[in-house]
């Protein structure tokens, strides 16, 4: 059935599993009008990354309408053992009967050709390398954003996609929140007037790797963890350490993201939100700016963006505060 999964029937599914809603009548239809010879209407989906957001992701994914879990990967067991026994427990409570089948490592889960879907809730210095194998195993793919770690890695990541023809969603939720779809409709109908400049305030830049060495827990491969990436010691404030007796969950987000040898800094975690709602608003999806000049440079206080139109994006706070956040300026008001 892998191969005969289409685009218009992954990319509501995925769309349903992020926001933990099941709209059965668009659903439906969608699988109805989509069943070929060998598509029994069921898509399989295996979980490459087992931390704090893949659980988010599970309870919306788990309970859509002929989505079944199939197969889950991380690098450290109990994180494992943890998605294993919540797919186990929810299905059974639903009389369900589906085999979940666990891996340390993410190609080995790549690598079963009954795997439709992949969802990639992994730290983001693995992005890429993970999407593009998915890509090239022919899987379609719900990414966690930023969609990679690089512009680069974007790139790569964007022909692969296009070689192997296959779906990628990328997880940008701002986009279905009310609040955000009032202000683009504001700004695209022009009710502030003509756009003349943007601030896309989401914080701080990342930092030098400097947290204490600790010791690496039982259960955890910390080169596989590290992969791609210079080599860094283990901190668990890296990958946030749970228990199942007695059960006790992440409790901090991983700071990974805030060092530059692994992430982005608020630069990567927020901006992909931010950024994008700018880019949204301004009709330039298929775009982007012209000019980009880094904080720091000459006389550039803050990092900007210059669009073809004219309009001049600073990731500027636009409050006392420091609010995270977009406020547009218009020449007949700002929202």
């Amino acid at each position: 059935m892998g191969k005969q999964l289409s685009r218009r029937k992954f990319l509501k599914t995925a769309a349903l599993g992020a926001t933990g809603l099941v709209m059965f009548p668009q659903f439906l239809a969608s699988c109805k009008q989509n069943k070929g010879d060998v598509d029994d209407g069921v898509i399989r989906v295996g979980f490459i990354g087992l931390g704090q957001q893949a659980m988010y992701l599970l309870d919306g994914f788990k309970s859509i309408p002929d989505i079944q879990i199939v197969a889950g990967s991380d690098v450290y067991a109990v994180k494992r053992d943890r998605f294993k026994k919540r797919v186990n427990d929810y299905y059974t409570e639903n009389k369900q009967e589906v085999e979940v089948e666990m891996f340390e490592n993410y190609k080995d889960l790549l690598a079963r050709e009954d795997i439709d879907a992949v969802v990639i809730a992994s730290p983001d210095h693995w992005h890429a390398f993970m999407a593009i194998d998915a890509c090239n195993a022919k899987k379609n793919i719900y990414l966690e954003k930023p969609l990679t770690f690089t512009i680069k890695e974007g790139q790569m990541l964007r022909d692969a996609v296009r070689d192997n023809g296959v779906i990628l969603a990328v997880g940008s939720q701002q986009r279905s929140d009310t609040n955000f779809q009032h202000a683009v409709k504001m700004v695209q109908e022009g009710k502030i007037g003509k756009i003349e400049r943007v601030n896309a305030y989401v914080g701080a830049p990342p930092t030098p790797y400097d947290l204490p060495e600790e010791t690496v827990p039982a259960g955890l491969n910390w080169p596989l963890w590290l992969g791609p990436s210079e080599y860094v010691h283990y901190n668990a404030q890296l990958n946030p350490p749970i228990s199942l007796n007695p059960e006790q969950n992440e409790q901090f987000w991983g700071a990974w993201r805030w060092y530059k040898e692994l992430g982005g800094g608020f630069t990567t975690d927020w901006g992909a939100h931010m950024f994008d709602i700018v880019q949204w608003a301004l009709g330039m999806d298929k775009s982007g700016p012209v000019e980009i000049i880094p904080a720091g440079f000459e006389d550039t206080k803050y990092l900007t963006f210059i669009y073809d139109n004219g309009v001049v994006v600073t990731e500027e706070p636009f409050n006392e505060q420091q609010t995270k956040g977009v406020k547009f300026w218009g020449d007949n008001g700002w929202i």
